[in-house]
């Protein structure tokens, strides 16, 4: 058993997250890889957010195909053991699993990342296979190659957040170019190569613009149906959870509603709501409502030194929103207020965009924006999916005077919340006439929603205290 080749980790990884209170059942998902074994497309991309379940979704399948350890006390009460297929293949397949995260100490060069996992790769199969003689120097492909022409062994490739190198400081434009030569020689057209599931949160197309990587189906949660499920926590699938949270927890302090209104809102391509998974366990287990989402970790690693200059005059905790609308404050700043009052707004989703080394167009901005997380799309519109991403667009508008005469609204809050709990209707008249004389070009008299979405601006303070709703749209 190797670092790669059926290694145990998957498998002792999973175990974890199965004993957990707050486990969610996702293995159906593997009903859905089996009919794929041995086909021409059994190339299987999925993206997804950072922290919605990728990496645990990856153990699940190198758990149960892998032959390293035995998973069927895992499997046996879940959902795949009713599948047919499922006997014939828990723990019968050869598993080379690739966590792309992962990279040798000290390591400051695309040579020494490639080839721990490339001699990393070749040494598991030199001691699996003693009898073949192998010369560890050449090729993992031209090894596993002679390995299939004499043994007829195929393997299932798992490939973990397979975008980690594109992250990463010192790589450069040739780098990645020489990334993507490897994974294509590793996986394409190769018949030993029984199933490959890869996982990341950036686009392969963009990245794979030539024939590289274009055998592999991708799977991303706003335009594609297929495993929007797995990704995610649904309604039924939280309302379980929210009841072992009451009988486990001595006094619960988080109602149903609260867990809704937090974590909710981000839309599947099937039109499916989901919840982010990450929060409401993190939620759930320290009977807490908090941004644990938002706080994990910048959106895009690849952009840190950016990030951390930014973090030089403004509020951590938004900073990573700015970074993507930064080259274009004054085309997005007024779509930005009408999110945060609650309103869609229209977009041409551009899934490539993500990947441009400047976002300058609306649909670039809010596509990559999408891709991260920060925005869901739906209706052929992206919103603020839940109240977790509406405090950082909140604390956005409050403390980025980039933005303008909306930040200097947006400041005016407090001063319009406290006058208005005063009943100091002079102040409230005062804040008015500031915002309905300001260069604001979302301010018009025959638009209800501009003028709601100004009031929203003027009274965002109020968010700190309250809970803030919409009138319904009743036409009343």
């Amino acid at each position: 058993m190797g670092i790669f080749l059926n290694s145990k980790m998957p498998c002792a990884d999973y175990r974890q997250t199965v004993l957990e209170t707050y486990f969610v059942d996702k293995s159906a998902l593997i009903k859905d890889l089996i009919p794929a074994l041995g086909k021409k497309n059994r190339y299987f991309c999925i993206t997804r957010p950072r922290r919605f379940g990728k990496s645990v979704m990856a153990n699940m399948v190198g758990a149960f195909f892998g032959r390293a350890a035995d998973a069927r006390e895992l499997f046996d009460q879940m959902a795949i053991s009713e599948y047919e297929g499922y006997e014939a293949h828990l723990n019968k397949h050869n598993i080379v699993y690739i966590d792309c995260s992962q990279v040798p100490r000290d390591c400051n060069s695309y040579k020494q990342y490639i080839d721990r996992i490339q001699n990393g790769i070749n040494r598991d199969f030199a001691e699996d296979y003693p009898d073949l003689d192998i010369d560890e120097t050449a090729a993992s492909w031209d090894i596993i190659t002679d390995i299939f022409q004499k043994k007829g062994h195929k393997f299932i490739f798992i490939i973990d957040e397979w975008d980690a190198l594109f992250h990463m400081p010192f790589v450069t434009k040739e780098d990645k170019e020489l990334y993507l030569l490897f994974l294509k020689s590793l996986l394409k057209d190769k018949v030993y190569v029984e199933l490959a599931y890869m996982t990341g949160v950036l686009p392969i197309a963009k990245y794979s613009s030539g024939s590289e990587l274009n055998m592999f189906l991708e799977y991303d949660m706003a335009t594609r149906k297929k495993f929007s499920e797995y990704f995610g926590f649904s309604d039924q699938e939280v309302d379980r959870l929210f009841g072992i949270y009451q009988k486990e927890t001595e006094n619960p302090e988080i109602s149903r509603e609260e867990l809704r209104f937090w974590y909710d809102g981000y839309c599947t391509a099937g039109g499916k709501r989901m919840y982010n998974p990450r929060s409401v366990v993190c939620a759930l287990t320290e009977n807490e409502l908090s941004n644990y989402w938002t706080s994990s970790g910048p959106y895009d690693t690849c952009h840190q030194a950016e990030l951390d200059d930014l973090r030089t005059h403004q509020r951590a905790s938004s900073d990573e929103i700015f970074y993507y609308i930064r080259n274009n404050v004054e085309d997005v700043r007024d779509d930005i207020v009408l999110m945060v009052s609650g309103e869609p707004v229209p977009v041409i989703l551009q899934g490539y965009a993500v990947t441009e080394p400047e976002l300058k167009t609306k649909n670039q901005i809010y596509s990559a924006m999408v891709v991260y997380g920060l925005l869901t799309y739906e209706n052929k519109s992206v919103s603020i999916p839940n109240k977790e991403l509406m405090d950082k667009f909140n604390e956005l508008l409050l403390n980025n005077d980039n933005l303008g005469y909306v930040h200097r609204l947006a400041k005016e809050s407090q001063r319009m919340i406290t006058a208005t709990l005063a009943g100091d209707t002079k102040t409230m008249e005062e804040i008015l006439k500031f915002a309905h004389d300001t260069e604001s070009p979302i301010l018009s008299y025959n638009s209800e929603i501009e003028l709601s979405a100004v009031i929203n601006l003027v009274y965002l303070a109020a968010r700190d205290r309250y809970r803030v709703e919409r009138e319904d749209k009743a036409g009343d």
